[in-house]
């Protein structure tokens, strides 16, 4: 487990003020987990919609802060390999660019980033079977996307936003904001594309419940042993902690909330 881990997506929306980011170093509190890795697996079992050989599975996971949103693909039955992942972050490893890309867009990787094929992080995910002409149509979209996202940003085109490109290109409904946790955008994305229409207007309750849910960080990995307060996890630069002000949900349509920058 390295550093990718820790300083991905960060998809809400925060006060940008000097004053509401602190560079704290890692900082992080142990706090008592209210759930088990275990019980958390549980919480975050796949449901599955459509039909076919081949499927995308919409994930969460945990991470310092925020978590992290992207997709896996592949055929059913078949372990994904890494080249199956695709999602958005600040490019490489320095923990600066994920603080440059709450005030300005910074350079992006697009696929696989460490913990993505990782049950034990996983938080929510939402799996689509497809048939394989529809899987190699969405694969085609998938890596046109990847070439032309060449930047992230927390306003502008973060993780969420990113997978709600994906889902509507595959004529999924997605959340109406993309500035939400990464486990409250997977979770309400499965439910509103699994009959249940009334968690559109559960979309900020639910994210406001998320802020103060003591494992939706790292915290959960520090009850499960895998990493140590005050430190960071075997060849890792500790990242910077960033406290959150108050969380907006934008009103936006999907669409301009989705949009690629310049388009």
């Amino acid at each position: 487990m390295n550093r990718n881990l820790i300083n991905r997506c960060s998809s809400t929306r925060l006060l940008i003020p000097l004053a509401m980011i602190a560079l704290t170093g890692l900082g992080v509190a142990v706090a008592s987990a209210q759930t088990s890795p275990q019980s958390q697996n549980t919480r975050s079992a796949t449901a599955t919609s459509g039909s076919g050989q081949y499927y995308f599975e919409f994930r969460s996971r945990q991470s310092w802060d925020y978590g992290h949103t992207f997709v896996v693909f592949g055929r059913v039955g078949e372990p994904p390999s890494k080249k199956n992942v695709a999602g958005l972050s600040p490019k490489g490893d320095d923990p600066s660019m994920w603080v440059m890309g709450h005030y300005v867009p910074v350079p992006s990787d697009t696929g696989w980033t460490d913990g993505d094929l990782e049950d034990r992080y996983i938080t929510s995910r939402y799996r689509v079977l497809v048939s394989k002409e529809q899987y190699d149509r969405t694969v085609a979209f998938i890596r046109q996307l990847q070439a032309r996202s060449t930047t992230w940003s927390v306003e502008l085109y973060n993780c969420n936003a990113f997978v709600a490109d994906i889902a509507h290109f595959m004529g999924l409904q997605a959340p109406s904001s993309t500035w939400i946790y990464p486990k409250v955008f997977v979770t309400n994305m499965r439910k509103i594309n699994t009959g249940h229409p009334e968690a559109a207007n559960e979309l900020v309750s639910e994210n406001v419940k998320e802020m103060s849910n003591p494992t939706r960080d790292g915290r959960a990995m520090i009850n499960a042993g895998l990493i140590h307060p005050n430190s960071a996890p075997a060849g890792s630069a500790s990242p910077p902690h960033v406290t959150i002000g108050a969380v907006r949900v934008s009103n936006r349509p999907a669409s301009s909330a989705s949009r690629l920058p310049g388009e």
